[in-house]
């Protein structure tokens, strides 16, 4: 018998697979790939989408691309009159929503949405087939805590993206057959604003065989005075932004009174020039790295992984790769939000200035701590978490997404 066909959605290229939801998406779809569907993926494509054609073929067993907008500044800023929120709009395309339109008229027998930004691609929301849409975040609950720490203008257009996010989430989930949550507590979230019936969970999950643990103790001891900290994201997102920002003015004049030779590695792309140049006025040690092909040898570098987001909704991928690699993490609440992860066992909670400093100075200055949540980490990943494991989730739920559809047609 043939495999029911599965139709994959994106609204981002995947590769290279830079960010937690194309990390996500691209490891779920390698496993599923030779499994229960027939998979086709469909996102837009960049340029220089050849040189990822070995990546391609190991995810699907068909591609279909379109040509990848590119909006500049005063473009987005345009579409805050817009009716739907700003992230939303920017992935609008009449190429690609023809291109999405021409796969459903092929009757695939699931199609599957990538985040809910990727929606705005479809014709209508009325499907003739069995319909799902993994949802990474909650999206309106990340511009609502933006709007909480923010101040003046940008609290208002932050609260006017909230409003906009939430009634597009509503519309959009509601019109699903299943929704996808990356947590139990994303799916509770889920139910509850947006009245959705039939919400499921997949795991985070993590590439254990890529990523070879490191002990503290083959590290050894951080100096006295010093001591290295690592945060790895993209440096170009508000989320991020805000939270190296926070590192960097409320967190480390508390490290470094302590520990003056403290260093600090921000490790991810387009770093925003004025935390460059904060970091410059201050006279603190901290490297930017810009864009790195691996992140790997950059987190083995360090001392302690710390994740000190504000705002965020989903789970965190940078959490489980620092742990999988050895390194002992301090995280506020949203850094670990949704992870079945406990502090004092797999890491350290930190929500304040004072908690977080004196959560790293306390690691810095203890190879034992260090190594004991480093190695219960490093056993949590590998007795419960794997692509392997998340993939076999999805595909169960889209299988009896199918199935509940199908039988609702006889």
């Amino acid at each position: 018998m043939p495999r029911p066909r599965l139709l994959f959605v994106s609204p981002r290229f995947l590769f290279p697979t830079n960010e937690g939801g194309k990390i996500r998406t691209a490891n779920m779809l390698r496993e599923m790939k030779g499994g229960a569907f027939e998979l086709t993926l469909a996102s837009p494509e960049p340029s220089n989408g050849s040189q990822f054609v070995d990546q391609i073929r190991h995810s699907c067993d068909r591609f279909v691309g379109w040509p990848a907008s590119h909006w500049g500044f005063v473009s987005r800023w345009c579409r805050l009159a817009s009716k739907l929120p700003v992230s939303v709009a920017n992935d609008w395309s009449r190429t690609g929503a023809a291109c999405i339109a021409s796969l459903l008229a092929e009757n695939p027998d699931v199609v599957v949405i990538d985040f809910p930004h990727a929606a705005v691609l479809l014709p209508n929301l009325a499907f003739a087939t069995a319909s799902v849409i993994f949802t990474h975040n909650v999206e309106a609950e990340i511009f609502e805590r933006h709007s909480h720490i923010a101040g003046g203008i940008k609290r208002l257009i932050w609260q006017n993206q909230s409003r906009k996010m939430q009634a597009y989430e509503q519309k959009t989930l509601r019109s699903f057959d299943t929704v996808i949550a990356v947590s139990p507590r994303d799916a509770r979230a889920i139910q509850s604003r947006y009245g959705a019936t039939d919400v499921q969970c997949v795991d985070t999950g993590v590439d254990i065989e890529s990523l070879t643990f490191t002990s503290p103790r083959e590290r050894g001891n951080a100096s006295q005075n010093g001591g290295t900290i690592v945060f790895t994201g993209a440096m170009d997102t508000p989320a991020n932004i805000d939270g190296v920002w926070f590192l960097m003015d409320k967190v480390w004049p508390l490290v470094v009174q302590k520990r003056p030779l403290a260093r600090a590695l921000m490790v991810g792309r387009n770093p925003a020039k004025w935390l460059r140049s904060r970091a410059n006025a201050l006279g603190i040690n901290w490297t930017f790295t810009g864009l790195v092909d691996d992140v790997r040898p950059y987190i083995v570098d360090a001392d302690v992984s710390v994740i000190p987001l504000r705002v965020g909704s989903g789970t965190r991928i940078k959490v489980f790769e620092a742990m999988a690699l050895g390194r002992p993490i301090v995280s506020t609440s949203v850094g670990v939000e949704g992870l079945e992860v406990i502090s004092g066992r797999h890491y350290l909670a930190a929500d304040t200035p004072v908690d977080m400093a004196n959560a790293i100075l306390r690691l810095l200055g203890d190879q034992n701590l260090r190594e004991k949540l480093a190695v219960a980490a490093r056993c949590l990943l590998e007795e419960n978490y794997s692509w392997a494991r998340a993939a076999r989730q999805l595909e169960r739920i889209c299988l009896r997404t199918l199935n509940n559809w199908s039988s609702s047609r006889i």
